[in-house]
C-alpha cells in the first residue's frame, strides 16, 4: 500500500468544521447573530484569530455574513453544498471538482483573452508584483496558493469588464475556495510542481503584456488543463491506493 503525507488540520479549520455542523444540524438557525469573537474564543478554548480565519472561512463559502460592528450571521443555505464545500476538497465528489475545472476553461480563457486587449500598465504592474510574491513562495504552498489566486483574479479585473467582475466576484468566493484548497492537497504540496507552476503563469503573464489575445487564450487553457492533469492524477492514484 502506498503511504501518502497526511495534511494536519489547521485549528481555524477544526473550529470552522464545528461551526458548520452547528449550522447545518439547525443548532444555529438562518439569520441568527453567532456569539462575538471573544465569546467564541472562549467557548472553543482557541485564540480569536483562530476564529477570525475560521468565520472568513464560512463567509467564503456563503454560510454566514459578517456585518460590521453588528456582528456574524447564518445565511440561509444549501445543506447539499456546505457537505460538499466544508470542510476540505477531500470531501467532494470528483465530478464536482471536474464541473469546476469547466467553468474555468469557459470563463478564465476568455477572461485571459480580453485582459491582453484591455489590460493597462498598472494592471501589469500588479501582476508582476503578484508573480515575485510566486516565485520567492517556492517552499510556501500557503504562500504560493494564496500568490495564484489574486494572479487570476487581477487578470479579471485586468479585462476591464464591470459585469465579468461582478459576475465573478458573486460565484468565485466558494469557487476559490474549492481550488485553493484542491492546489494545497495535490499541488503546492510537491515542490517540483511549483516552477512548472510559476513558469505558466509567466507565459500567461507575458502574452497578456503583448496584447496576444490568442496566445493568452491558448496559454490560459494549457495551464487549467495542466492543473486538472495534476488533481485528478493525484486522485487517482490516492483511490488505487486506498483499495490496496
Amino acid at each position: 500500500m502506498a503511504i501518502e503525507q497526511v495534511r494536519p488540520k489547521k485549528i481555524y479549520e477544526i473550529v470552522a468544521e464545528q461551526l458548520t455542523e452547528m449550522i447545518r444540524s439547525g443548532e444555529v438557525m438562518p439569520g441568527e447573530r453567532l456569539s462575538s469573537v471573544q465569546q467564541l474564543a472562549e467557548d472553543f478554548n482557541v485564540g480569536r484569530s483562530a476564529i477570525r480565519e475560521a468565520l472568513s472561512a464560512l463567509k467564503a463559502v456563503g454560510l454566514v455574513e459578517i456585518k460590521q460592528g453588528e456582528g456574524t450571521f447564518v445565511k440561509k443555505i444549501d445543506h447539499d453544498l456546505v457537505s460538499n464545500v466544508i470542510p476540505s476538497v477531500e470531501f467532494m465528489k470528483q465530478e464536482d471538482i471536474q464541473q469546476l475545472f469547466e467553468i474555468r476553461k469557459i470563463v478564465e480563457t476568455g477572461a485571459a483573452s480580453l485582459a491582453a486587449k484591455n489590460r493597462s500598465q498598472e494592471d501589469l504592474q500588479k501582476m508582476k508584483l503578484i508573480l515575485e510574491e510566486m516565485l520567492r513562495a517556492e517552499g510556501d504552498g500557503e504562500i504560493g496558493e494564496k500568490a495564484d489566486v489574486e494572479f487570476h483574479m487581477a487578470i479579471v479585473r485586468s479585462t476591464k469588464n464591470d459585469m465579468l467582475l461582478k459576475l465573478l466576484e458573486t460565484v468565485s468566493d466558494t469557487m476559490q475556495v474549492l481550488m485553493r484548497e484542491a492546489r494545497r492537497l495535490f499541488l503546492f504540496s510537491e515542490s517540483e510542481k511549483m516552477k512548472q507552476l510559476y513558469d505558466e503563469h509567466i507565459i500567461i503573464f507575458e502574452a497578456i503584456q503583448n496584447n496576444d489575445s490568442q496566445q493568452a487564450y491558448e496559454a490560459m487553457m494549457t495551464h487549467i488543463v495542466g492543473v486538472e492533469k495534476a488533481v485528478f492524477q493525484k486522485v487517482t492514484t490516492k483511490t488505487k491506493s486506498d483499495h490496496l
